[in-house]
């Protein structure tokens, strides 16, 4: 279209031209209008990021199946080396969207997690199927759980060294409230260190630390190769919590919310066929377990995604909270109270030092307007609340209903 023709079409007249109908005008202004009423997706082709976790499946499935195609638009996987890489790649447009920690978004919203910019919450990808794992080293001293653990480095004294995978995100805070919880202190206890979710088993292969909390296979794979045990699972911490999210910018999302609610809509079809059967978690183990996705054998996933668990200390069970894609929707809902959840611990450990309007902000990222179409489009339930009630593992409950009354009642914190 000419930048005359550009000009000259204003709001007044493609309405004008909607309104009496399109025959007998110009194809330009025909193809305007159309557009002025289309929801096909903007942008065709997407770049979404993903770190090598178990939890990126429903990303890739939805491109591996083809699921996208059926929502117009064709999902690119690219492979990130760390959490940092994926933040900057999305803040400089270099991805479209990220299967990406809960808390990284919110960091980079609020400027706590590197550079500051608005970002979009637009689903939720898993909830629970992440881990906390201490080394074999430990264990052998009677540190396989928190108390043991507590106990050894009250005997033991030395530097405890634990890492999480990003400073903002979900596995600095599972691990913080379970040491707290634990009567450990994780800003004046011990040191924390931040590495990669696929160098975390070579990290402590070397000794280089004492635990981390990851995402899966990870945990699995540590058990695997004899260096480390569960100590403890991140649903025995909270049940059904929220885990990775599909991010973007509050650009990407104003200038393509089309395109938003077609990705959104085709990885909540993908993570329905995974949680549909056995076959399916197994087919889709299978397929992640290869180079260009995990890049680990089969057995390191296809486990637990299927809720068989073993400590790598004898003990083995069935966990029915295992890692859930779907869910009948009530997975994929954006939560405003989960959103508030991390902001709240993240003033607990003094990543803020005010108070925000954690309502506000929670609302300005989860893009509850989108999902909700996006549901509609994939024919997906959408829970009535935009609020849940859980009780976490210290026997706290949080429910979003007073936030600020609520990061302040922990009595260990930076």
């Amino acid at each position: 279209m000419t930048d005359l023709l550009k000009s000259s079409l204003t709001r007044r007249s493609v309405l004008q031209a909607a309104t009496v109908g399109v025959v007998g005008v110009s194809p330009a202004l025909r193809a305007a209008v159309y557009a002025q009423g289309s929801d096909a997706p903007e942008k065709k082709e997407v770049r979404i990021g993903f770190i090598p976790l178990t939890d990126c499946a429903s990303v890739v499935m939805a491109s591996v199946l083809g699921i996208d195609k059926k929502y117009g638009v064709t999902i690119i996987p690219s492979k990130e080396a760390s959490w940092a890489g994926v933040r900057d790649k999305l803040v400089n447009g270099e991805l479209d969207f990220a299967h990406v920690l809960y808390g990284l978004i919110y960091g980079v919203h609020l400027g706590t997690a590197g550079p500051k910019k608005d970002m979009a919450v637009l689903m939720t990808l898993n909830n629970n199927g992440q881990a906390i794992t201490l080394s074999k080293k430990l264990a052998d001293k009677g540190a396989v759980d928190g108390a043991g653990l507590a106990k050894l480095m009250a005997s033991e004294k030395r530097e405890y060294t634990f890492a999480q995978t990003f400073p903002t995100g979900t596995h600095a805070m599972w691990l913080y409230y379970w040491l707290a919880a634990n009567g450990i202190n994780p800003m004046k206890d011990a040191k924390v260190i931040t590495v990669p979710p696929p160098q975390m088993v070579a990290n402590m292969r070397i000794g280089s630390m004492d635990g981390f909390c990851v995402g899966e296979p990870w945990n699995q794979r540590a058990i695997m190769d004899g260096i480390g045990v569960t100590a403890v699972t991140t649903q025995d911490i909270w049940q059904d919590h929220p885990e990775k999210v599909l991010g973007t910018t509050a650009d990407f999302a104003q200038k393509y919310p089309n395109t938003c609610r077609a990705v959104t809509a085709a990885i909540l079809e993908a993570g329905k066929w995974i949680d549909a059967s056995a076959a399916n978690k197994n087919k889709m183990a299978e397929t992640i377990a290869g180079k260009a996705y995990v890049n680990t054998s089969v057995d390191a996933i296809n486990q637990r995604i299927l809720g068989r668990y073993q400590n790598g200390m004898g003990k083995t069970w069935e966990d029915a909270n295992y890692m859930k894609f779907f869910n009948d929707g009530a997975v994929n809902f954006p939560y405003l109270s989960d959103g508030m959840w991390f902001l709240t611990q993240h003033k607990r450990w003094g990543l803020m030092k005010e108070h925000p309007d954690y309502l506000a902000v929670a609302k300005q990222i989860n893009r509850i307007d989108i999902y909700k179409q996006a549901a509609s489009a994939a024919k997906v339930n959408v829970p009535k609340d935009v609020m849940r009630t859980s009780k976490l593992i210290d026997g706290t409950v949080w429910d979003g209903k007073d936030p600020k009354k609520y990061a302040d009642s922990f009595k260990i914190h930076a």
